[in-house]
């Protein structure tokens, strides 16, 4: 806990045997009050692994994507009654020890979300990142910065913050259940006024990190356009748009996802 604020880890996890446990060793276990990891149907020795490092599990019967993934990690941890909720890849491209920064930042009531920047780090360029992603990166990002009127340094790290608030009002069934779901929660987030801040995140990329592929960073780059538009349109009154009204949140009765519990 930091300010009597309870802090869960979610890991939203698909093929990360080789990495998980690496991952789990660098989290700092004295602040951090509950980790999960819900596993999106895997085929490694994941399930395995976090049995063995002692990590509440959730297993998905079938693949069904990274979104989706998340909204059952969400879930999972409102029924933990998690005030601070940070969304940490199990594939350590990542630094986990900064967790303690992110959660102290919301804890300390000033943001609403944090995001573990790999821009305001330094050149992600050294840390391996393709350069295909970091131009991507530059160009969508001020896009969205134009189009969301606002100032973030990126918009694609998948380390993130949230307080429990956000989780709770943001309706995040209405989003994708592929990549794209967190560049809209980005975007809702940003509909919703809450308070963005962020922390430098050194950039790690090794064979063992998960990626998306050339082709399917293509089409998540057009998804990502397609959101900032829809946004502009919804900000000025011209279209209604789901993704930035409130309705379909998380529900802890909801059982659209099948679920075993490891």
């Amino acid at each position: 806990m930091i300010h009597n604020k309870k802090i869960v880890i979610v890991m939203p996890a698909y093929k990360a045997d080789k990495t998980l446990e690496l991952t789990y060793k660098n989290i700092p276990h004295d602040i951090v009050d509950k980790i999960i990891l819900v596993d999106d149907a895997s085929d490694d020795k994941t399930v395995m692994k976090a049995d063995e490092l002692g990590i509440k599990t959730f297993i998905h019967n079938h693949n069904l994507g990274y979104g989706a993934n998340q909204k059952t990690c969400y879930r999972e941890a409102l029924k933990e009654n998690a005030d601070i909720i940070v969304m940490l890849h199990p594939d350590y491209q990542y630094e986990p020890k900064l967790v303690s920064a992110m959660a102290a930042m919301l804890a300390s009531g000033i943001y609403d979300v944090v995001l573990g920047s790999r821009i305001i780090a330094g050149s992600p360029l050294k840390g391996g990142m393709p350069i295909y992603k970091y131009l991507a990166n530059r160009v969508l990002t001020f896009l969205q910065n134009v189009l969301l009127s606002a100032k973030l340094s990126e918009y694609h790290t998948g380390f993130r913050a949230f307080t429990k608030n956000v989780i709770e009002q943001l309706p995040l069934l209405t989003n994708s259940d592929d990549y794209i779901f967190d560049n809209e929660m980005l975007a809702q987030c940003i509909a919703f006024e809450f308070r963005i801040g962020e922390i430098s995140c050194p950039t790690k990329y090794f064979p063992e990190a998960s990626s998306i592929n050339f082709f399917r960073s293509i089409k998540y780059g057009f998804g990502v356009l397609n959101t900032s538009i829809k946004f502009r349109l919804w900000k000025y009154g011209l279209i209604k748009c789901r993704l930035f009204e409130n309705s379909e949140t998380l529900k802890l009765d909801d059982s659209y996802y099948h679920l075993k519990k490891l």
